[in-house]
């Protein structure tokens, strides 16, 4: 197990990420998605730990609430130290049926951490990440209120998910005017055979020095290929992430060979392609049992050639847009300078 520096901390994670959004019971369309109990979950978390994971993603959202508790209790249970754990949650999505049940408001930001720290049984949350955005509230109202459980010592640091990049951009600049605590990562879908991030999210993720911190790494199964024969399972009730079918069967028949050749799965060259990235942090591994998390262990043994991740790419590669288009072409001369120190030839 590597371990990463978080963002432009000082604090280092594991590079596969305990997900718990499987614990607890959800309701609605989650539900499918959820339903492992106490007990499977303290096997699941010794695992985790005995095998080198330090970092526990989880959200106030999961299950209601029921995710957070059952982390609290399996730690206590199993006896881990708190320091020996980075321990992550998040905030934003409503919690009830109140106009304030929910966004990035100071009302809800004191309360939402209140409530998480409480059902975690802990004084501190490592890392604080904003689940979603907020229109309705300012920036600097959100930012100012996150500083405030920094300065408090309730919160270490913060992140945000699923935002755009300008967003992300502005609420950075925001935090540097104010002197406040900026987020450290980032946490959004990345995966084989879906690569939207990398438009506009990464670039911003690379500038700015961000950690990235990936969910639904096997998109929500397909990169299984246990959905090749339209099975029944978790996708045929909550297709999500979406996959484009077409390009992710291009992607699989890539993924056959070189898992053959590694004598792996396929799951494992999946991870293993995203662990080699080096703008990715950590990969959150989402798991109902222990033998799916060896599955995903599996894969801090495999090492792709420079081939294999070439093949990787070309198969799930995202089609141009502008300006990305654009920016590639006019950018390209000094690119290149700046890569190599050779002037590009002239035409």
């Amino acid at each position: 197990m590597r371990y990463n520096r978080m963002g432009k901390t000082g604090l280092f994670v594991s590079e596969l990420c305990l997900g718990t959004m499987t614990f607890g019971q959800a309701s609605g369309r989650y539900a499918a998605a959820s339903g492992v109990n106490q007990d499977a979950v303290d096997m699941i978390l010794r695992h985790a730990i005995d095998a080198g994971v330090n970092f526990i993603d989880t959200a106030n959202v999961y299950a209601h609430g029921q995710s957070e508790e059952i982390v609290g209790r399996s730690l206590k249970t199993l006896g881990i130290a708190r320091k020996d754990i980075v321990l992550a949650t998040k905030f934003e999505h409503p919690m009830g049926s109140g106009p304030n049940d929910g966004g990035g408001s100071r009302v809800h930001i004191v309360e939402a951490v209140k409530a998480s720290l409480q059902r975690l049984g802990t004084d501190h949350i490592d890392l604080y990440q904003m689940h979603g955005f907020d229109p309705a509230t300012p920036v600097e109202e959100t930012i100012r209120a996150l500083d405030d459980l920094v300065s408090q010592g309730l919160v270490r640091y913060v992140g945000v998910s699923n935002w755009a990049a300008w967003q992300v951009a502005t609420a950075l600049g925001v935090a540097k005017m104010l002197g406040a605590s900026p987020f450290q990562t980032y946490q959004g879908y990345y995966s084989l055979a879906g690569r939207e991030i990398e438009r506009e999210v990464t670039p911003m993720i690379e500038a700015h020095g961000l950690g990235l911190i990936v969910f639904s790494p096997l998109a929500g199964g397909y990169l299984t290929g246990k959905y090749r024969d339209k099975s029944e399972g978790r996708r045929a009730t909550i297709p999500f992430p979406p996959v484009d079918e077409e390009k992710g069967a291009k992607v699989l028949d890539v993924m056959d060979g070189i898992a053959a050749f590694h004598e792996t799965s396929l799951e494992a060259v999946a991870l293993a392609w995203l662990r080699q990235n080096p703008l990715v942090t950590s990969i959150i591994t989402g798991v109902k049992n222990v033998d799916q998390l060896n599955a995903n262990l599996a894969a801090v043994d495999v090492t792709l050639t420079e081939a294999e991740v070439t093949a990787l790419n070309d198969g799930g590669a995202i089609s141009p847009e502008y300006p990305g288009w654009m920016l590639a072409q006019g950018s390209a001369g000094r690119a290149a300078l700046m890569a190599t120190g050779a002037l590009p030839q002239a035409h």
